[in-house]
């Protein structure tokens, strides 16, 4: 059977992710503060958040039936919802503003086709934050399509921002930056046992 067929003539795109929430204060203040998502809409019970031109890209209902998720870490279901930013320096000025505020990522990895950090909600929900090395989709697309350095390796080299920062204040280029991460220039002196979210629970 033709694939194409199966698929729609059209194709939608994804516009928002919807959490069952036990702490709706804490999650919309920090989805404010990480990705600077504000509410549209604000109730007792629920909020509808944006931050572009759509009327809310993350929702989070407070509902009474919620309970707290068991072994989230390792459960079957969503790791991480993901934001991306246009371009290397304010991608890393984000990842400083965090730290100053005390939000740090547990883990950050170079995937070749994004450098990514990420973090988890207060719910031990994964929100990575990124931005393409390819600076175009399209040519993104392509690489993780037909690399076989992607393919040897989709999961990346682990890197410590802090690190980055340093070889930014150096002078050295975003490229560089990139190209000695995936060397393993940055690794972290103690890098994560694995790719799972923290237990907050």
């Amino acid at each position: 059977m033709n694939q194409h067929k199966q698929s729609p003539i059209i194709p939608p795109k994804l516009h928002h992710a919807t959490f069952l929430t036990l702490e709706l204060d804490e999650m919309v203040r920090w989805y404010g503060l990480v990705c600077g998502l504000y509410p549209v809409h604000y109730a007792e019970s629920a909020a509808w958040l944006t931050n572009d031109e759509a009327n809310h890209r993350i929702a989070l209902i407070k509902h009474p039936a919620v309970h707290a998720p068991v072994d989230k870490p390792t459960s079957a279901g969503l790791h991480h919802t993901a934001f991306e930013y246009g371009s290397f320096d304010q991608w890393l000025d984000n990842y400083e503003r965090l730290r100053d505020h005390g939000v740090t990522p547990f883990m950050c990895l170079d995937h070749g086709i994004t450098m990514s950090l990420y973090y988890a909600d207060p719910e031990g929900n994964g929100v990575e934050i990124q931005f393409d090395c390819f600076g175009d989709w399209a040519v993104s697309k392509e690489w993780i399509w037909a690399s076989r350095e992607f393919a040897e390796n989709p999961i990346g080299e682990w890197f410590d921002p802090d690190k980055l920062l340093e070889a930014r204040a150096q002078g050295l280029s975003q490229d560089e930056i990139h190209e000695g991460a995936r060397a393993g220039k940055y690794r972290p002196d103690d890098p994560p046992a694995d790719i799972l979210l923290p237990e907050v629970y």
